[in-house]
């Protein structure tokens, strides 16, 4: 069980999907900084909306954090960079305000074409100004799209049901998907140039900071209207401001500025600007997913499994053949540990068949990750295991191959040290199998425990070792028995239940023909 720390407001479901799942939900609403640091100290997992600063300080003060959940998508108030070098997963609900946002785009690009808040202020406060707020149409109108994300791309669907023209700019999306989303793909400076609308979909980082400055509001048309529902700090309010009095900027729609809360910006007494306190992803909907999506990623962490939303390894890129793969590697990984009896020099892993074709770097950090695991008593993720095996010593060679070396037709195979160990899944049931240990050819699926005697091949052997377990009250789930091709040697792979223990392994290793006996692990 690890306690979680949550510091703002989380969906009751995804507090349930913790607890269900034999956590401790620690729920401690407006702590302070200094509070934060005594309630996260022995903390393994911390969740947190927008308002909570995840600090160096912090996560010094957490010696057992795993990982840091952010129910939303911005990670503006984490130190992802301090989080990566304690070993801290970060991550975040990336799609869970999609919607929510792209909606709240809409929403601005239409009051700001029409001027809906002011003509409504205006009439609520006694004045019938029709006249004073006549707008535009969207209909033939070109929106620019910078940033075809998740957003982005919901965004230009909308759009298009408008009648509207689509260019982006976005360096990461390909011609073939921006074609889907009957997106023109054209350079910032050319975008901002022919534009009538502008909205920004992408992250705030050091390249992005005032991106939209006075240098790229001078290229605009001076019918340019700019909608930000994205990240403050993008669009230099000052510029905006000053671009909008000078009249070479029309309008502009704002959700998110360079500090929040803000109640003072250039902006506010611009009558062709339309503001909102940060609301794109201030839906039901988008904050229960957002809730639900994080507990999900948490537990994941904190299980020790594939966390497909975090931030600080590169897990969002893996191909769907290779995921299931990944509980293989890392099983393989710690496996070897326990075969060698302690550090290997350097392993070398081998992804073979059709998964050899794929992009196997997150299947290369489990099988370090198992590796390191097993070998030490610190908290190892996919975040600090290639660090941590450096400073072990440990050398990792990877290769890739679509061909089906030593028999291994589909999976991963890891050896160094003059031991090896490979592994695939079955095809049928999605079953992880053992299929060669040291290279002699085995196939066991997968059981608690995995047993493992080496011994000359001599008849009655299976019987004097069954025996052995009968005797000990120990059945045996699978057995399957190989032959070394290059020595005397036989080996019986065992699978259990229960963990094997001492006094039963000293028997068997007693037995006159046993080389050696050893249990490497659990195998599920």
């Amino acid at each position: 069980m690890a306690r979680v720390l949550i510091t703002e407001k989380l969906a009751e479901r995804g507090l349930d999907l913790l607890r269900d799942a034999g956590h401790d939900v620690d729920v401690q609403l407006g702590l302070t900084p200094a509070e934060i640091e005594v309630a996260i100290a022995d903390a393994h997992a911390l969740i947190i909306r927008s308002a909570t600063q995840v600090t160096a300080e912090i996560l010094a003060a957490a010696p057992a954090l795993q990982v840091v959940g952010r129910a939303g998508v911005g990670l503006d108030n984490v130190d992802t960079d301090a989080a990566t070098a304690s070993g801290v997963i970060v991550a975040n609900a990336p799609t869970s305000n999609s919607v929510s946002a792209a909606e709240h785009t809409m929403a601005m690009l239409l009051a700001v074409a029409r001027n809906v808040p002011q003509a409504h202020a205006a009439l609520v406060d006694g004045r019938w100004e029709r006249s004073a707020w006549g707008g535009t149409e969207l209909l033939d109108k070109t929106l620019g799209i910078i940033g075809l994300g998740n957003i982005g791309g919901l965004v230009a669907a909308r759009a298009k049901a408008f009648g509207m023209r689509l260019i982006g700019h976005d360096p990461f999306v390909s011609d073939e998907r921006a074609s889907e989303l009957g997106v023109e793909l054209v350079e910032l400076d050319e975008l901002i140039a022919d534009s009538d609308f502008l909205t920004l979909h992408i992250a705030r980082t050091p390249e992005t900071t005032n991106l939209i400055n006075a240098a790229s509001l001078a290229k605009a048309k001076p019918t340019l209207r700019i909608i930000n529902v994205a990240r403050g700090g993008i669009v230099n309010e000052a510029d905006l401001a000053a671009a909008i009095q000078a009249g070479t900027v029309a309008g502009a729609a704002i959700d998110v500025f360079d500090s929040e809360p803000k109640t003072d910006s250039p902006l506010f007494g611009l009558p062709q600007v339309v503001v909102t306190p940060h609301l794109g992803a201030s839906t039901a909907e988008a904050q229960d997913r957002a809730g639900i999506t994080i507990a999900e990623q948490v537990r994941l962490a904190l299980d020790g499994d594939f966390v497909p939303f975090a931030v600080n390894v590169a897990a969002r890129g893996v191909p769907e053949f290779v995921r299931p793969f990944l509980p293989l590697a890392e099983q393989l990984g710690a496996q070897f540990a326990r075969l060698v009896g302690g550090k290997p020099t350097a392993i070398d892993v081998v992804f073979a068949g059709e998964i050899g074709g794929m992009d196997c770097r997150m299947a290369e950090l489990a099988v370090v990750k198992g590796l390191i695991g097993a070998l030490t008593d610190s908290s190892v993720s996919y975040v600090n295991a290639e660090s941590l095996a450096e400073e072990l010593g440990v050398k990792i060679e990877v290769r890739n191959t679509t061909k089906t070396p030593s028999g291994l037709v589909n999976g991963i195979k890891v050896s160094g040290d003059g031991h090896s160990i490979a592994g695939t899944i079955d095809v049928v049931s999605g079953e992880r199998r053992v299929i060669s240990i040291d290279d002699i050819t085995i196939d066991l699926p997968s059981s608690e425990h995995l047993l493992l005697v080496l011994n000359d091949d001599t008849p009655g052997m299976i019987g004097q070792v069954g025996t052995i377990f009968g005797t000990a009250g120990i059945n045996i789930d699978d057995m399957h028995l190989g032959k070394s091709p290059a020595s005397p040697h036989a080996l019986m792979a065992i699978g259990t239940a229960v963990p094997v223990p001492e006094v039963v392994l000293a028997k068997i290793g007693e037995l006159q023909s046993v080389i050696s006996a050893k249990e490497i692990g659990v195998t599920s």
